[in-house]
This record gives structure tokens, C-alpha cells and sequence, in this order.
């Protein structure tokens, strides 16, 4: 089995491998490729190769041992992955039922939940717009480039709502036609 394969590994939502290698080859292509999309917007290496990883897995759950074996990559790199992850709530991490082995979950409402939490963040930025239009000045070239900044994020925080709440109705209907799974 090539290391493509071994870093495919795909589950049956038991965290057990598919024996087809044309599987594991199209799943190893897919968590690379996206990785590097990731990386393109600005994530590390490792975290977007693990969230890749975990994303492009049925179950959306693996261990530790398991996406090092599937990415091919040390249990250290791993762990610095899985650490930066959990702290941008992109994954979570619980504890594998009668065992002291972490597992970590990529949830189907990611996208979701991370659009939901970059509300704070663009309220914060928006503080800090604020200080800095005045700072320089609301009519600077500087201040004028802050300001729209600034109206962009206030322009975000009044859509986004409703764009979360029309996605949570569409969900639900994709949902319903999945007989219910969350994914």
C-alpha cells in the first residue's frame, strides 16, 4: 500500500479502513488538494491537512494514532495540529468511551458555528476600526480605508444573521431528505 493509501484510510464510521485502494487514493487526493486551499488562505500546513483529514472521514472522528498513520506524519506534528484546531473551535476533542485515548470530532455545523463565532471577532475589529478612524482621522486616506473597513464589518453583522438563519432552514431540508442524519 503506497503512502497515499495509508494517509487516505477511509472508515466505515468505526474508525475501521475500506479495502479499496482507488477509494483511499481519491480520499488522500482530496484531503491534499484541500489542505493546500487551505494553506492558500492563510492555515498552517498541519492543521489543514488534519482538518482535511478528519473532514473527508465518514465518521468525522478519529484518534491521534490515526490520523498519523493516515497523514503519514509524527504524533508530535499531530498534536500541535489538533491543539491549533481545538483552539479555533475547529474540531473538538473527547475522550474515546473506556479508554484514556483522545478522539477528535469534526462536526457536520462547522462552517456554521465558525461564521457564528466570527461575530465577536468582527465586533472587537470594529472597536479597534473605530479608535483607528479617529485616530488618523476620518478624513485621511487612511482613516477614509479604515472607515469603509469598518462599514463593511457593520454591512456583515446585520446580513449575517439572516444569512445564518436561511441556511439553518435550507440544512434542515437537505437533512430531511438524508432521512434525518446530521452527517
Amino acid at each position: 500500500m503506497s503512502n497515499a493509501e495509508r494517509a487516505a484510510g477511509t472508515d466505515s464510521g468505526d474508525g475501521r479502513r475500506t479495502a479499496d485502494p482507488r477509494a483511499q487514493e481519491a480520499i488522500s487526493q482530496f484531503v491534499e488538494r484541500f489542505a493546500a486551499q487551505m494553506v492558500d488562505a492563510g492555515m498552517a500546513r498541519m492543521p489543514a491537512r488534519v482538518f482535511a483529514c478528519l473532514l473527508a472521514s465518514d465518521s468525522g472522528v478519529l484518534t491521534s494514532a490515526e490520523l498519523g498513520e493516515r497523514l503519514q506524519i509524527s504524533p508530535a506534528a499531530v498534536s500541535g495540529a489538533v491543539r491549533y484546531l481545538s483552539q479555533v473551535d475547529m474540531i473538538s476533542r473527547e475522550r474515546e468511551p473506556g479508554s484514556r485515548r483522545d478522539r477528535y470530532r469534526v462536526h457536520s455545523d462547522q462552517w456554521y458555528e465558525a461564521l457564528t463565532r466570527r461575530e465577536n471577532v468582527i465586533a472587537r475589529w470594529g472597536g479597534t476600526l473605530r479608535e483607528g478612524v479617529e485616530s488618523l482621522g476620518p478624513d485621511s486616506p487612511a482613516g477614509r480605508r479604515l472607515n469603509e473597513t469598518l462599514v463593511f464589518f457593520a454591512f456583515l453583522q446585520k446580513e449575517l444573521p439572516a444569512l445564518l438563519d436561511r441556511w439553518r432552514d435550507h440544512r434542515d431540508q437537505l437533512r430531511a431528505g438524508y432521512g434525518g442524519a446530521d452527517g
